[in-house]
């Protein structure tokens, strides 16, 4: 990516003037008797007039790409300096930004303000990662730093540079809606469903060596939705709800307005610097979070052309399943110079945004008469496997297990024919389905064959969808098959040349609630400290630790082990009489204090944890557009882009 330098035009401070004092009068002239003229009064004493420069940051309103405020006005209170209220004039000169794009440049996000703050940030990490290091507040210059600093962290000029580039590998884990309640309950869960009190546990990423917070916000809402968080992650750069891969210039919806606003995601970038590429995830590989690595589109539901509106297929708008397939070509042609061979590694469901809307398409697992949805008579994962002759199709758990990691260059796995199922369901799969430590450690053992490296993004999807059915008992037993995915991750790589990340795109209005004693089951009714019975609230009833803020409420479906199944009962908010119901049993749906639909997002900020190189820049609360530019430093994606496209 070019670097934009701030070059501050050196404009030397204008001295210090003033009036000069009145002339004496001049000698009278010598007559007769004539003597002397008086000497004239002196003038009065001018104002200085004085001038201020300021160097303006990037992203000001009046210079954005950086520059240099010059004010001027007189000195009216003979202070020596110039006051708001002195100030007469002012002027900018400003850094030009980038117009146009050269052969050898990455796309669009140079001149975006949150790519920049994003850049601004990782920099602001390295300083508090080496002040921490050093107790001190000491910048990053060979002069500062002190001897104690490691030479395997700091190379000869001291400098957290030298670690840019150490990770050969990325692997970024995303739960969908993993809000830090939701990794608290989780934990619990986990340690009691292992026989402890279940506080003192902790999930896989609960001991990496870094973590932060990221701010989750879309750039026009408050609360955000998947596209835009995973998007911002993907490229660096913040941008509207429901938009995939393209800033926030789009309007959502219209397809005219796409063009030119494409961001590079740091999937694009690895393909790009030749390492192998994957997704993984449980939901539907065409949903917002997984898409948001691959796709532009300015809504995040065209996942196949039967949910585009005309005007948008006339505009010559691709679905989100079509740009999957044709991943290679996009970016190959939107890029010039680039030369890639493809994502490697594909799986998750949403099998019916690939098949044309026909019954002889059907899978052998098809739930629907008609399992596509495609109105155009495409099968799209006929026209994969024709593009990738050297790749497999698998869509069950028999055709998961077949594949041999070592002789398999790329795999299509469509697994379910909308979203995977919940873990906690998955045994009743009619086909078997494999669990997402299964997926991470067979997409692990595909891409390291590449000696270059290779990224990973795999997503938990299903977290999110057992809070929006107000389900608990299935968000949390996904977050721990989630947790499991990553220790997997953790054992089968080199932590040394590998960067793991582990966040959510956003939180749930989920809460965790009362007075409970240590070691009460997290899924149960409160019961307090030194008591046995559970503890009543003001209306005579017992509550449950875990709640939501709104959403469709109580349910009791008993052993039911799939949260969806909750939909297709009555709204039930508000308080319900649990003094006989088994709160702990998997169909047990939360009480919700708001009626709705579905539970909704919550706009908290969520954790980021971080383990191997360029870790450390992990520290603080940011903008979640950060988690880009800390895998960018990591691996040095976008020089090595830049590098390969030269070639």
């Amino acid at each position: 990516m070019k670097k934009l330098q701030l070059t501050l035009i050196a404009t030397a401070i204008m001295g210090l003037s003033a009036c000069s004092d009145g002339d004496d009068g001049a000698n009278g002239t010598n007559g007769i008797d004539g003597g002397n003229g008086l000497n004239g009064n002196d003038g009065s004493n001018g104002l200085n007039s004085l001038v201020l420069q300021t160097a303006l940051a990037m992203g000001n309103t009046h210079c954005p790409n950086s520059g240099v405020q010059i004010d001027s006005g007189l000195d009216s209170n003979a202070d020596g300096t110039l006051q708001t209220g002195e100030i007469t004039a002012t002027e900018y000169v400003c850094v030009p930004g980038e117009t146009s794009v050269g052969t050898n440049d990455i796309l669009t996000s140079v001149n975006n303000n949150w790519f920049m703050a994003g850049q601004q940030q990782v920099a602001n990490a390295k300083n508090n990662w080496l002040a921490a290091t050093q107790n001190s507040g000491a910048s990053l210059t060979s002069s500062s730093a002190p001897a104690n600093i490691g030479a395997t962290q700091m190379a000869s000029d001291v400098s957290l540079e030298a670690l840019r580039g150490q990770a050969k590998n990325i692997i970024l884990f995303v739960g969908d809606g993993m809000g830090i309640s939701t990794v608290t309950a989780a934990r619990i869960l986990e340690g009691q469903m292992n026989g402890l009190l279940g506080e003192e546990n902790q999930l896989a990423f609960d001991s990496f060596e870094f973590a932060g917070l990221a701010k989750t916000y879309n750039v026009d809402a408050q609360t955000p939705d998947s596209a835009g968080t995973m998007t911002a992650m993907m490229s660096g750069v913040k941008t509207d709800a429901g938009i995939l891969g393209v800033n926030e210039q789009v309007e959502r919806g219209d397809c005219s307005t796409v063009a030119g606003t494409e961001l590079v995601t740091a999937l694009e970038l690895a393909e790009i610097a030749g390492k192998s590429t994957g997704v993984i995830s449980t939901a539907r590989i065409t949903h917002a979070t997984p898409a948001a690595t691959y796709a532009k589109s300015a809504d995040r539901n065209w996942e196949d052309i039967s949910d585009m509106p005309a005007d948008a297929i006339a505009a010559g708008c691709s679905d989100i399943a079509d740009q999957l397939v044709n991943f290679k070509e996009n970016l190959e042609s939107r890029i010039t110079g680039a030369s890639i061979d493809g994502i490697e590694v594909v799986m998750g469901g949403g099998r019916r945004h690939f098949l044309p809307k026909d019954a002889a398409f059907n899978s052998a697992d098809a739930v629907s008469s008609i399992e596509g949805d495609r109105t155009d008579g495409r099968d799209l994962t006929a026209e994969w496997q024709a593009k990738y002759t050297d790749g497999v199709y698998v869509m069950d758990q028999s055709g998961f297990d077949a594949i041999d990691p070592n002789n398999t260059q790329r795999v299509l796995g469509l697994f379910n024919e909308s979203h995977m199922q919940y873990e906690a369901d998955r045994g009743n799969d009619i086909a078997g389905e494999p669990s997402v430590a299964e997926m991470t450690a067979k997409a692990i053992d595909i891409l390291d064959n590449n000696d270059e490296g290779f990224f990973l993004m795999v997503e938990s999807g299903r977290i999110d969808h057992g809070h929006h059915a107000g389900s608990a008992y299935n968000a949390l037993t996904d977050t721990i098959a989630f947790s499991d995915a990553i220790a997997k991750a953790v054992e089968m790589t080199d932590m040394s040349d590998t960067l793991i990340i582990v966040t959510a795109d956003h939180g749930h209005v989920f809460t965790i609630a009362g007075y409970p004693k240590r070691g009460n089951p997290i899924l149960g009714k409160v019961v307090g400290v030194g008591q046995t019975e559970p503890t009543l609230a003001s209306d005579g009833m017992p509550y449950t630790t875990l709640g939501y803020t709104n959403g469709n409420g109580f349910k009791d479906l008993g052993d039911e082990t799939n949260a969806d199944a909750g939909y297709s009962h009555a709204i039930a908010s508000g308080r319900h009489d649990l003094s006989t119901v088994d709160t702990q049993s998997s169909g047990f749906h939360q009480e919700s204090l708001v009626p709705m639909s579905a539970e909704t997002h919550a706009g908290e900020d969520v954790g980021v944890y971080a383990k191997g190189p360029g870790a450390m820049l992990v520290n603080g609360t940011n903008e979640q557009s950060i988690i880009f530019h800390v895998m960018d430093f990591a691996a040095d994606l976008t020089q090595k882009a830049e590098q390969a496209l030269m070639q």
